[in-house]
């Protein structure tokens, strides 16, 4: 099962932090108020999957979560840009 959510996660950020928010209390427990994880799952998925993993494994972001953190802040970026970049060629 959770090869399964780490494959959602991969291809499918958003679904993934629904069925986390369903089914287990990780958002929950990483994330104070319910705002964060509601911005987290509109502006940057992987981002927010990275640290309530973070938390959830040593409850700060430190060493290979870190990394991990940094890696899904990067690939939320990057895909903010390359949608500007399609946009742009589209016109």
């Amino acid at each position: 099962m959770p090869c399964l959510v780490v494959l959602i996660a991969a291809f499918f950020p958003r679904l993934a932090i629904v069925l986390i928010w369903l089914f287990s209390d990780w958002l929950g427990a990483a994330y104070q108020t319910a705002i964060w994880p509601l911005l987290g799952f509109f502006f940057l998925p992987f981002t927010t999957l990275a640290y309530a993993l973070a938390i959830h494994a040593v409850g700060a972001l430190q060493g290979l979560y870190l990394v991990i953190f940094v890696l899904a802040v990067l690939l939320d970026l990057g895909s903010f840009g390359g949608g500007y970049r399609v946009r742009r060629r589209r016109r």
